[in-house]
């Protein structure tokens, strides 16, 4: 027998009051063959999407199911059940060994990710735990009140919900900064110079955080692997108190032949390709990735962070291209943004993105933290 799954789960607060739910239908959803929902105290979105999905797999398995698709709207979980993002977070290695081995009881499981809207019966039911959880004991049918229910986003967006915000720094001085040279993957280290902007971001952001500390706090300080993003990231995580975790999808272009080259030496080398290079987003330096592959990369990162830190702050330590990205999908704005938009070293931007698809940007390039600098 062929069944679906769906599942979901969330946290208010993430940590905060948890809950998941679940629901299995006939293979051709024309029917519900179980409902699964429960609330588990405090812990993070994550935690709950682990256990709505193992909640899941239980019942298809007790209705008889040998077939299962799964179908759910957190793309974290999909994708580390499809193998094509390592788990690293030492919460989630239990529960995937735990949903994996439920997995080798059917003849066959495939996950598939959909839109939050196409999950809405796993999502009510979810909703329904949290309830619980927060002991709020509100149907989620019911319709609070405009203040609980809808934070007034800035500006004229007519975005709703709470936003995720992602604060975007980028990383300090190098050698290669210096002279304005192409710094992808050949990961130089920071200067002295580069220290010290560093350490003036990390001293900002946690005086921001002892200034808000009844508002959102950073939940998780997130880095590219590179080495210059690293040490910046450690500066602003030691000052916060918090673990860096590592994130692949905000690693610097790849730009191949170009890497320590200057503009002007790179455009000698291969003239018309660089020329096309400078105006054409899918065109790729020899050897190395184009500005689409970067996009792609850094969006499903992003995407997984909103995701994975629904409605609070995030530091997003990185490099020029990934930063543009970002704000350019914020915006909605084309290609011509990644070209025009300049980003000084160790500058910090914020964007925000909320639970309805709308985003805004609060805040770009500002370095008044450097002073003099």
């Amino acid at each position: 027998m062929r069944a679906v799954v769906e599942a979901d789960g969330g946290s208010r607060g993430n940590p905060g009051p948890a809950g998941y739910g679940a629901v299995v239908f006939s293979g051709d959803r024309s029917a519900v063959l179980a409902e699964r929902k429960e609330a588990l105290g405090i812990a993070t979105n994550n935690v709950a999407e682990y256990r709505g999905l193992i909640a899941g797999l239980t019942a298809a398995a007790e209705v008889g199911a040998d077939e299962v698709q799964v179908r759910m709207d957190s793309k974290l979980v999909v994708e580390q059940m499809s193998g094509r993002w390592k788990i690293k977070h030492p919460d989630m290695i239990p529960l995937a060994a735990q949903a994996k081995q439920l997995v080798g009881r059917f003849a066959s499981v495939d996950f598939h990710w959909i839109p939050r809207a196409q999950n809405s019966h796993a999502d009510r039911l979810a909703n329904e735990a949290m309830d619980a959880a927060a002991g709020l004991g509100v149907s989620p049918s019911a319709d609070p009140q405009p203040e609980e229910k809808v934070k007034p986003s800035p500006g004229w967006t007519g975005a709703r919900g709470e936003p995720t915000r992602l604060l975007l720094l980028r990383h300090g001085q190098t050698p290669l900064s210096i002279e304005r040279r192409y710094s992808g993957r050949g990961n130089p280290e920071l200067t002295e110079l580069g220290r010290d902007q560093v350490a003036r971001a990390a001293k900002r952001l946690a005086a921001r955080a002892q200034r808000d500390a009844g508002g959102p706090r950073i939940a998780a300080v997130v880095s590219s692997p590179l080495s210059r993003a690293l040490a910046t990231a450690e500066a602003a995580a030691a000052e916060l108190g918090l673990p860096v975790q590592i994130h692949e999808g905000l690693t610097e272009t790849d730009f191949g032949a170009w890497e320590g080259l200057t503009f002007g030496e790179a455009a000698e080398r291969d003239r018309e390709l660089h020329t096309t290079w400078m105006g054409d987003t899918a065109v790729a330096p020899p050897g190395g990735e184009s500005f689409d592959t970067v996009t792609q990369r850094v969006l499903d990162a992003r995407s997984e962070l909103v995701d994975r830190y629904a409605g609070g702050e995030v530091l997003v330590v990185s490099h020029v291209t990934p930063i543009k990205v970002t704000l350019r999908d914020a915006l909605g704005v084309g290609s011509s943004f990644l070209y025009r938009m300049h980003l000084d070293l160790a500058s910090l931007s914020v964007a925000e993105f909320y639970p309805d698809g709308g985003a805004s940007v609060r805040l770009v390039n500002d370095t008044s933290h450097l002073g003099d600098f």
